[in-house]
């Protein structure tokens, strides 16, 4: 789950990370008080939506006056930002940030994720921040200093230092950073994130070290005990079928094919994609119906890949192991007739009472397909998608 800059920022000054001062508008008027509550020569005006790069698209824009912070707030809201993180077809503004303008003297980047290779916390520091850190680790990979930290000891004085020593930090810096350091690493653990990124973090013309951006991704896994994190999801931000997949309990990420893939496991899920498109077609999803999946959730998992005007064919891809494929067969005779499927669906089952299933299907009056095998399935669907 993402949050917003502005709620990012909230977290931040709770847990004693130094933000500047800034307001959330969300319309012209609300944007000039904040500008006159801030009482700064200069305020900084920011789209808020999930994504990075808003300097480059239009969403970051400098105002010298409260007037113009109305006029910028009035231009941003209710815009589509395109970025190179939204895609071509952007994200709509609903509300904007009204921030105080600092004096930048440095920018550095620093991040916090989850190690898996090392079931720690990884740090991440770069002297090059404000940049994209993609590029970075490309073109100069020795500028990024990286730490694991093993949470069964926790971030120790080395681990600081052996930051501050790499990236060549002043000592007044090191003492700036090292008590952000040590409550980013309390909140990692706090709020269960999967990732934690400050780009920039700044040190302004007194000295003074400050979160200027923020963005935070938490552990959907883990929402059951953040419940003051959960209420800050915004479901506007997201696409609308993810949303109701996760009323469902299914997992389902939406792409800009047209074969519609329903399937059990994550990893055969990928897999079902890999070979779509290695026969020439598109996947139009990722939907993974779980193991525990019964006849309610494969019609409910039907429901939204079929809202999905661009699904021309529905590519069903089940190994039944704990799911049984005679339950599935069920729920896809049933989601069928009760949506009055018309486009061409090709069904794969294997595993559990694979006979059974099979049998459903093929007294069941659906005009489908059964295929073999993965490979057939994939490649029949793509050649029945085409012919249409």
């Amino acid at each position: 789950m993402d949050i917003h800059e502005y709620q990012a920022k909230q977290l931040f000054k709770q847990n004693g990370i130094p933000v500047p001062e800034g307001y959330l508008a969300t319309n012209p008027l609300e944007a000039e008080f904040a500008m006159r509550r801030l009482g700064t020569e200069i305020a900084v005006v920011k789209a808020q939506v999930h994504a990075g790069g808003r300097g480059k698209g239009g969403g970051v824009k400098l105002a010298k006056t409260p007037e113009e912070a109305a006029k910028l707030a009035k231009e941003m809201i209710g815009m589509t930002l395109v970025t190179h993180q939204t895609g071509p077809e952007g994200k709509k503004v609903h509300k904007v940030y009204v921030e105080a303008g600092s004096k930048i003297v440095k920018e550095y980047y620093l991040a916090l994720v989850l190690d898996r290779e090392t079931a720690g916390i990884g740090f991440m520091f770069s002297t090059e921040g404000g940049m994209d850190i993609e590029e970075v680790a490309e073109k100069t990979p020795e500028k990024i200093v990286y730490i694991s930290v093993d949470p069964t000891t926790g971030l120790q004085g080395h681990h600081i230092r052996s930051i501050c020593f790499q990236a060549k930090l002043p000592a007044a810096e090191q003492k700036e950073l090292t008590p952000i350091l040590k409550n980013l690493y309390k909140m990692f653990l706090k709020y269960d994130y999967a990732m934690l990124e400050i780009n920039p973090l700044i040190i302004n013309d007194q000295g003074k070290m400050f979160v200027l951006d923020g963005k935070m991704n938490f552990d959907d896994n883990a929402m059951y005990r953040q419940k003051d994190i959960e209420v800050m999801r915004d479901f506007l931000e997201e696409d609308p079928r993810e949303v109701q997949a996760s009323k469902y309990g299914l997992s389902y990420i939406g792409l800009d094919g047209n074969i519609g893939c329903l399937v059990n496991g994550a990893g055969l899920a990928m897999a079902t994609m890999d070979i779509t498109k290695f026969f020439g077609g598109s996947p139009a999803n990722f939907l993974d119906v779980g193991g525990g999946a019964n006849q309610e959730t494969v019609t409910n998992a039907f429901k939204i890949l079929l809202s999905d005007s661009n699904v021309k064919g529905i590519f069903v891809n089940i190994f039944g192991g704990i799911m049984r494929c005679d339950v599935i067969a069920n729920g896809i005779v049933a989601a069928a007739k009760e949506l009055g499927l018309r486009i061409p669906m090709v069904v794969r089952l294997e595993g559990t009472n694979v006979e059974q299933g099979k049998e459903i299907l093929k007294n069941s009056g659906l005009d489908l397909y059964a295929a073999s095998d993965m490979a057939d399935g994939a490649k029949k669907i793509v050649e029945m998608v085409k012919k249409k």
